[in-house]
């Protein structure tokens, strides 16, 4: 099993030199792990981890890891500039809506100054050939409609944190035409939808919260029951993210790509926590007052990355779930990390699947 992760996207990161920052975040301590078990050299620069438990301490990887902010730009150039990295995937971000309304200024700061920074150090750095720049589905201008954006539709954002992702949209392609416009180091963004799995504790998403609901034996409380969101698994996103990549590095597919599930398969809060319900018996839970603007609607279309990339998430939805309760059900029951087995689980499914990424 692990020779069929190594020769994955066309071997195009085996031995390959990847700074990934935001690697102590969630999303971004799933990649380097499995980055690291494709044999990629990897570099990691984030913040210190902001929750205890958290993943990236949880799973212990011999990685080379920097803990410091990508606002400040001297000592982020001085980490690329020695690393000499040939991809790049930048992650690092302020993420929660509902903390971009307490923080606008460190929402805004990390999540434009600091694509500027990497963008910056990126273009002083000639090992660079490729960069992937991480937002999110909330970029677009959402009209709470039955419809799932694509990536040609206006940008927007309601709460500081989608407004301070679509700048970053709006920046890097402007930094591509201004700075970038011989092509010779390959820039893509990439928005996932609602991606949930093992290893999150963060505040204010939906399944973290029904584990610290169900770990401390008390009342989960949900806001919006009615919510729609596109779920889906880090490892359906991270394979979307590491196909762009492994595209950009042969010199292809620059610009705008959405990541989210098959089809139309959205489903609502309260239909997740039903689901956590069957998972882990006596979970209760009280509605909670929605004080702040969050969408109750939103979906992704993911057409071009399937006609254009060949990528398709792999799990279903059922899977997707099965997936994220089975590794805190191993955490919480049997003290068992189950992030590199799973990523081999997936692999395994890619593969049965004839997904394009698995030789």
């Amino acid at each position: 099993m692990e020779n069929l992760v190594v020769k994955t996207f066309n071997d195009q990161y085996r031995g390959k030199r990847v700074l990934v920052t935001g690697h102590t975040g969630f999303k971004g301590s799933w990649l380097v792990t499995w980055l690291t078990q494709m044999g990629a050299i990897v570099k990691g620069y984030a913040l210190e981890p902001d929750t205890i438990p958290n993943h990236i301490d949880l799973l212990k990887i011999d990685i080379d890891s920097e803990c410091n902010d990508i606002t400040d730009l001297d000592k982020l150039k001085n980490a690329v500039g020695g690393f000499r990295p040939e991809m790049v995937f930048h992650l690092a971000a302020q993420s929660l809506v509902r903390k971009s309304y307490r923080s606008p200024v460190e929402t805004y700061s990390s999540n434009v100054m600091g694509t500027l920074h990497l963008l910056e150090a990126c273009k002083e750095t000639s090992s660079v050939k490729a960069v992937v720049i991480v937002t999110t589905d909330k970029v677009y201008q959402n009209k709470e409609e039955h419809i799932a954006y694509k990536e040609t539709d206006r940008l927007g954002g309601h709460d500081m944190y989608s407004s301070s992702k679509a700048c970053a949209e709006i920046l890097t392609s402007s930094y591509v035409n201004s700075f970038l416009a011989d092509g010779e180091m390959k820039i893509a963004t990439a928005r996932g939808g609602n991606v949930i799995g093992g290893g999150d504790w963060c505040q204010d998403r939906i399944i973290p919260d029904i584990i610290r609901a169900y770990s401390n034996t008390r009342k989960l409380e949900i806001r919006s029951p009615q919510s729609v969101r596109p779920w889906q698994h880090v490892l359906d996103c991270l394979s979307g993210y590491l196909t762009l990549g492994a595209q950009l590095l042969v010199g292809n597919k620059t610009g705008a790509w959405n990541f989210g599930p098959s089809g139309n398969k959205f489903i609502t809060v309260g239909e997740v926590v039903q689901k956590a319900k069957s998972h882990f018996p006596g979970l209760e839970f009280d509605l909670a007052n929605a004080d702040l603007h969050e969408a109750k609607l939103l979906m992704l279309d993911s057409s071009e990355a399937n006609d254009l990339l060949n990528w398709n998430p792999i799990l279903s939805e059922a899977e997707t779930f099965q997936f994220t309760f089975d590794w805190y059900s191993s955490f919480y029951n049997n003290n068992k990390i189950d992030t590199h087995n799973q990523i081999e689980q997936y692999v395994k499914l890619a593969e049965q699947r004839k997904a394009t990424w698995v030789k």
